[in-house]
């Protein structure tokens, strides 16, 4: 009497990726519910099976799902936004973005477009990494396929939590929520160590360990991390989060693109799984993994596609092909990632990193129906040679695309038939998705609008608005100077020392609150010369407002002041300046009171571009035309007291100063 099964798979070439790399050229596959119950010859299987839907799959391959190690998928919704950018500026772009949209709605319908793309390419397996990671749960359980996914903690405020200590919470309940679904595996996803503190990596580590659930963060993507994890933790990046308990849990490491080798040691022996992700490390010109040397080292290593918008797709054949062009360039040698290893890579190899192989990524009796199946008649894979055992990886890596899956099954459940979605209204998302661009379009363009603008949406501003009375004049010999300063005539309040590293943005827009850009970087030096403190920050400052004094200008212009916590080149790229102004000095500065009115007193040493002597500036506040005709007189009896003459002074400011030297 013959078994009942569900379905019967019969007659294509089955790829099973199992541990001995079976083949079955006329092959079949028996599906009972959620679970394979067996695979062999067809007329094997047919004499063992029935089943009330036999599919005849002569001409096509019978493989198993796809395993998609790595994405954030919500962001098909930023697809193709903002391109050709370095990561830490696409970031900085992306980051205020997502506060502003990223919604439940928003990751619900981002999730429903990135489901349809991918299992339209073969997938029936992703590693998840966003926000709202509940609302991504449940999409993805209604349209069928089987995730790992990873609840986002960072320092930063995020979309759905304002603190790291609120996204810890949100992330304990949705793995409380989640753990036995069939289909969902929740995770801890501590975005990366950059963007957490030690005792934030402590607490996802051990919340991953007290549920035993994933943990899924990012790794040493960019050579700026690595050299960044060097520099301020003494360590690589991967001894860092041992250090900090993520290598005691059932970790995902997304990109691993510059790890020496004793870091690969500490993943292998740590059971860590890694996700590749060639295409986006390529577009975002983070670099090329070794993968050929991970592999030979025994690690457990899968390919992603990363996210949407640094990538900018979720095909995963085009992912796999590219991993395995790409190692056998960065080790110089065709015979690394051959297409058998390569289609490992993006089956039961994605499975094991994602620490799901005991439920996917081969075809086995006793694992479940995850499997796509793959039309092979196309022109673009004509001939076929069968000389050679491994000819089918061959044309499953190098000639085979999306476009030739036909239907594709996860958990014993149709999710496409003869490339028709089943479980998505492709129609209506396609429809939502245009609208929210729509709303994004024109969300950037007001951003895009002014410098101040995008400061404000980058890091908020706290306005002051200036008004200065003052002079600048040249000193040939600072030493009469130093003595008036050291006499009794004048009441010192204060005294520093600082070296001041400037960097002027030039905007030529026309918005007189935004008419520069100051970087600057303090350096406050001690008496001993040595700097025992570094400041950053940034300083918006408008048009100015001009009222000239026989000896002395006054100064109204807005200023908005706003924390720098990125680097100069990152702003230089963010902000696109029309031209930009460098000028470093070094500065002695003085808080004093004279007659009776605080005044400050700065002397320069222009160092690049160098300029001979010294200027000294005086400065003070005022509110009215009136107190500053008084100052002005005041700081004319200044100069006198340090023997400068009130004609010489200098009308313009340090940018225009250098640049004329410079021109």
């Amino acid at each position: 009497m013959l078994k009942k099964a569900d379905v019967l798979l019969t007659g294509g070439t089955v790829v099973t990726m199992d541990d001995s790399y079976r083949l079955y050229t006329d092959g079949a596959v028996a599906i009972a519910g959620d679970l394979i119950v067996a695979v062999g010859p067809t007329a094997v299987i047919t004499q063992t099976y029935t089943a009330s839907e036999t599919i005849n799959c002569q001409g096509k391959v019978i493989m198993p799902g796809l395993v998609n190690a790595h994405t954030h998928i919500p962001m098909t919704l930023l697809r193709g936004l903002n391109d050709d950018l370095r990561l830490d500026v696409w970031l900085g772009y992306l980051m205020p973005l997502e506060r502003e949209f990223v919604t439940p709605a928003f990751v619900k319908l981002g999730t429903q477009i990135a489901c349809a793309e991918m299992i339209r390419s073969g997938v029936t397996s992703f590693a998840d990494m966003y926000y709202f990671e509940d609302e991504i749960a449940a999409e993805t359980a209604v349209i069928g396929m089987r995730a790992l996914l990873g609840q986002t903690v960072l320092i930063f405020p995020a979309p759905d939590a304002a603190t790291y200590e609120d996204a810890l919470v949100l992330c304990r309940r949705f793995i409380e929520k989640w753990r036995d679904h069939p289909l969902i595996q929740p995770a801890v996803a501590p975005h990366a160590w950059y963007t957490g503190t030690p005792e934030m990596n402590r607490a996802c580590a051990d919340l991953a360990r007290a549920y035993d659930v994933p943990l899924h963060t990012h790794v040493s993507e960019t050579a700026f991390e690595a050299q960044n994890s060097l520099e301020q933790n003494h360590m690589p990046v991967v001894n860092w989060i041992g250090k900090n308990g993520l290598l005691e849990t059932k970790l995902l490491a997304a990109h691993c693109v510059h790890l020496d080798e004793g870091e690969m040691f500490a993943l292998k022996e740590a059971g860590a799984g890694v996700a590749h992700c060639p295409t986006s490390n390529l577009k975002l010109s983070s670099g090329i993994a070794a993968i050929g040397q991970m592999l030979s080292l025994g690690l457990n290593v899968g390919v992603g596609t990363d996210g949407p918008a640094s990538n900018n797709d979720l095909d995963m054949f085009e992912e796999v092909r590219l991993a395995a062009l790409l190692a056998k360039t960065k080790s110089n040698d065709p015979t690394v990632l051959p297409a058998r290893q390569a289609l490992e890579l993006a089956t039961i190899g994605g499975a094991r990193a994602m620490h799901m192989a005991d439920k996917t990524g081969s075809l086995e009796a006793g694992k479940r129906a995850d499997l796509a199946i793959v039309e092979m008649e196309g022109i673009h894979n004509q001939p076929q040679f069968n000389n050679h055992a491994d000819a089918v990886y061959s044309r499953l890596i190098y000639a085979a695309k999306s476009s030739d899956v036909a239907d594709v099954m996860c958990n014993g459940r149709w999710l496409m038939r003869d490339r028709t979605l089943l479980t998505i209204d492709e129609a209506a998302a396609k429809q939502a998705a245009a609208q929210v661009a729509a709303d994004i379009d024109a969300f950037v363009l007001e951003r895009e609008a002014s410098p101040y603008n995008k400061l404000v949406l980058l890091a908020g501003v706290e306005r002051q608005e200036s008004f200065e009375i003052q002079v600048k004049v040249p000193v040939a010999d600072k030493d009469n100077v130093l003595r008036v300063l050291a006499g009794d005539q004048l009441e010192i309040t204060k005294a520093s020392h600082y070296r001041e590293y400037d960097t002027y943005f030039m905007f030529e827009n026309g918005d007189p609150d935004a008419a520069r850009l100051r970087y600057r970087e303090d350096e406050f030096v001690g008496d001993n010369d040595e700097t025992y403190q570094v400041r950053t920050r940034l300083t918006l400052i408008g048009e100015e407002e001009r009222s000239e004094f026989q000896t002395a200008v006054m100064l109204s212009r807005s200023r908005f002041l706003a924390t720098a916590d990125r680097s100069l080149r990152f702003y230089s790229e963010y902000f696109a300046p029309a031209r930009q102004v460098a000028v470093s000095k070094d500065r002695l500065r003085w808080r004093v009171v004279y007659q009776e009115t605080d005044f400050a007193i700065n002397l320069d040493k222009l160092t690049s571009p160098e300029l001979p002597g010294y200027f000294l500036e005086i400065k003070s506040r005022t509110w009215s035309r009136t107190d500053a005709a008084r100052k002005a007189g005041i700081i004319t009896e200044l100069l006198q007291l340090f023997g400068l003459d009130p004609l010489t002074a200098e009308r313009d400011d340090y940018p225009e100063m250098v640049t004329a030297v410079r021109s």
